[in-house]
């Protein structure tokens, strides 16, 4: 197949040479590792001190990898992406609260979105992340099998509430929605919660979406069953699948708490589960939609062989690849130009709510080496082209 993403003009098209060089200074950054933990310490600390830092954040990291602090603040981002034939997903990045007042507040944040999403052919999709929605420690202790306490039991039914909310209003406006996976350790019982989510709202289509994490080798699997149940019961299942964003902690809790960890234990297996999990998608496209969220180039590549394989035209609404903003504008600007469709995940929020997903960001990409030296090596390609 003919390499597409070695396009960079096509790919970095959007940017002025000053955020291209912006870019090139992050990534630069992202790629040392000492530098980045050294960063991450002095941000955390200027945040918790209340210093004025919000500025520096903003013209730098936060710019290239968010979207904005509010959905108004990101539409110049998603009309500019939009001129070129990529789409874009609002992603509200405010996560890990414990208290009720900011979950009922991601709520409504999410109920606007899905609005917003009703009357914008730009922004496809609405998301949410079950941490959104819930404390973490909750949904463990179901995904454990423990009993719940009466007020437990009472902030579950709020859970629940604001999960059957947001599905529902998603269904009445004709909107799908993607729901993030987090930890091994909570997933089951957000799994559980999304699946009756599906059966009661995905009869038709895939409205409601689950998100797979292909570094654990368990998923395949859970698929397989998901689509057993399906069948049987006459429901559509909607996956999103990612490789994953939280290895190291993963890794790191199965040593402590001395049991097998749930992730793969090479990076060649997690890239064939990935690839066949997405095999066996297509394989089923008439009970599975699939949003392929993936910045893995021979990934990308293999999927849209197996689409013309099949004869899949590339606009065909059941299939979707999908990337972070400020990252592999090579694949999704050149898939676009290609007639796929494609949608990108911004990020947005108050700055310093945001940094938690920064922060990750960042160390994700310090730990995937072979990624950041990927753009980095495209950046500097397209500075030599233009003459910077």
């Amino acid at each position: 197949m003919n390499r597409i993403f070695e396009d960079t003009a096509t790919a970095f098209s959007l940017k002025s040479d000053s955020e291209l060089e912006r870019a090139y200074f992050l990534f630069k950054m992202i790629a040392n590792e000492p530098l980045v933990k050294i960063g991450t310490a002095m941000t955390n600390f200027a945040l918790k001190a209340r210093l004025p830092v919000d500025g520096l954040i903003r013209a730098t990291v936060f710019d290239h990898f968010c979207g904005g602090v509010s959905e108004a603040d990101c539409m110049t981002v998603v009309d500019k992406m939009w001129s070129k034939g990529v789409f874009s997903v609002l992603d509200y990045s405010v996560e890990g609260k414990d208290t009720e007042d900011p979950l009922d507040a991601a709520l409504e944040k999410t109920l606007t979105i899905l609005n917003f999403v009703k009357e914008l052919d730009a922004i496809p999709f609405a998301v949410f992340k079950p941490s959104g929605y819930g404390r973490l420690a909750l949904y463990q202790k179901i995904s454990e099998g423990k009993s719940l306490s009466k007020k437990e039991q009472q902030e579950w039914g709020r859970v629940v509430g604001r999960f059957e909310a947001t599905c529902k209003k998603a269904y009445d406006l004709d909107v799908s929605l993607l729901i993030d996976a987090e930890e091994s350790w909570m997933q089951d019982a957000a799994d559980e919660l999304v699946e009756e989510m599906m059966r009661k709202y995905n009869k038709e289509k895939a409205i409601v979406f689950n998100t797979l994490q292909l570094y654990r080798w368990d998923r395949l699997d859970y698929l397989k069953e998901l689509h057993a149940k399906s069948r049987k019961e006459g429901f559509k299942i909607g996956i999103k699948t990612v490789r994953g964003a939280y290895m190291e902690k993963e890794n790191e809790r199965a040593r402590e708490n001395n049991y097998a960890t749930p992730i793969c234990s090479t990076k060649s297996e997690c890239d064939t589960n990935y690839d066949n999990t997405v095999i066996y998608i297509v394989e089923h496209l008439d009970q599975i939609s699939l949003f392929s969220g993936t910045h893995n180039e021979l990934s990308s590549y293999k999927l849209m062989e197996l689409m013309d394989q099949k004869g899949i035209p590339p606009n065909d609404n059941r299939i979707w690849f999908g990337q972070l903003y400020g990252m592999s504008d090579h694949i999704s600007f050149n898939l676009a130009k290609k007639g796929y469709n494609v949608a990108k995940y911004l990020p947005f929020g108050p700055v310093r709510d945001v940094m938690p997903y920064l922060i990750r960001r960042a160390e994700e990409n310090t730990s995937v080496a072979g990624q950041t030296n990927r753009e980095l090596e495209l950046i500097k390609k397209e500075r030599i082209r233009r003459k910077i």
